[in-house]
């Protein structure tokens, strides 16, 4: 590697770690704020908050990685040009091609990278947030203990408290079961406490009224009761049941899933053909990306206008690149059969540059 290939590549790198410093930075915080506010909210600790925002690195950073290389290979081509280094280059005999070489090699680095991320570290932080996700939505003791606000634990439920003292007592209990439309019940209490037994959480209201309508029958009955106890351990365990995201699924399950055993009995042939090869084309784009930046910079001859046509040009490709991309997607999804469409825009995109 010739001095002007390793500098052209430190300046790539450097320029690329900044870049995808501050677009993760940009959007990790629009989401932290709003997830920090949501998980807070409902009686989680900061460190929960924080756990799960961590858990949405691995997909930010692969999402603005392609777009981090590309910014880089335009910025630091368009300063090359700018500062006449790469007309030098080009005067001593270089050809376009031959100055590509650092492009190629830092496009490579950026696979690798993206590689590790997309099929490893995204669907393990995937996986993990998805358990985080089911152990905070069955804590209903923690979403219960929040005074002044109507919370609404599951579809169909709504709780209120007015006020929670020291010991723990609940005062000025509201709840409202609506899950069976034909018979709604309303509880109200002047106290209330949450008891646990093992697995077993229940709402013992004190001194309290509880009203039942039957919409069929068209009645209202209105019970006076001294005490009460409300099961809300099924509340917690309502999701037990639930399929597994196939986006947390580990890559070699995917890959191995069409002998129509294990995920193959969960999931579609589409969807599993769609979330493997969408994994996969993330690593030549990232390649793709950087050689249609720089090649586009490098097409036509001077001008006192600069490069804005060919960074025009740049921006346009990378568009075109995503929206092809996304058509793909959803093409693959539907014709499993046909699972290299999904790779043609990135190859397309690095035969064009070439």
């Amino acid at each position: 590697m010739s001095k002007f290939d390793g500098y052209f590549l430190r300046q790539l790198l450097v320029l690329c770690g900044f870049f995808a410093f501050v677009l993760v930075g940009v959007f990790w915080i629009s989401k932290a704020v709003s997830l920090f506010d949501r998980l807070i909210s409902s009686g989680q600790t900061a460190m929960v908050a924080l756990e799960f925002t961590a858990l949405t690195l691995p997909t930010l950073v692969r999402t603005v990685m392609p777009m981090a290389a590309f910014c880089a290979t335009v910025y630091v081509t368009n300063r090359l040009n700018r500062e006449s280094e790469m007309t030098v280059m080009l005067a001593t005999g270089s050809s376009p091609f031959r100055l590509a070489r650092p492009v190629i090699l830092f496009g490579l680095v950026c696979a690798a990278m993206l590689a590790t991320i997309t099929l490893y570290l995204r669907p393990a932080a995937m996986l993990r947030l998805e358990a985080r996700q089911a152990e905070v939505a069955g804590d209903m003791t923690a979403q219960l203990l929040n005074d002044g606000q109507f919370m609404h634990p599951v579809k169909g439920v709504t709780v209120y408290i007015g006020k929670i003292d020291r010991d723990g007592t609940l005062n000025d209990v509201y709840l409202s079961d609506r899950r069976a439309p034909e018979r709604v019940v309303t509880y109200t209490s002047s106290k209330a406490f949450l008891a646990r037994s093992g697995e077993q959480i229940a709402l013992v209201m004190v001194e309290g009224t509880a009203l039942q309508m039957e919409t069929g029958r068209r009645t209202l009955s209105t019970t006076v009761f001294r005490d009460f106890s409300y099961d809300i351990s099924a509340l917690a365990k309502r999701d037990i049941e639930r399929r597994q995201d196939i986006r947390g699924m580990p890559t070699l399950a995917l890959a191995t899933a069409f002998d129509g055993e294990g995920l193959a009995e969960t999931y579609s042939r589409g969807e599993i053909s769609e979330e493997l090869q969408e994994r996969l084309s993330w690593i030549g784009v990232s390649v793709a990306v950087t050689l249609i930046g720089f090649s586009t910079l490098m097409l036509g001859t001077f001008s006192r206008f600069g490069l804005w046509p060919q960074l025009i040009a740049a921006f346009a490709g990378l568009i075109a690149l995503e929206g092809m991309r996304s058509t793909a997607t959803a093409f693959v999804g539907s014709h499993p059969g046909l699972w290299w469409v999904q790779h043609a825009p990135a190859l397309g995109g690095i035969a064009l540059s070439i």
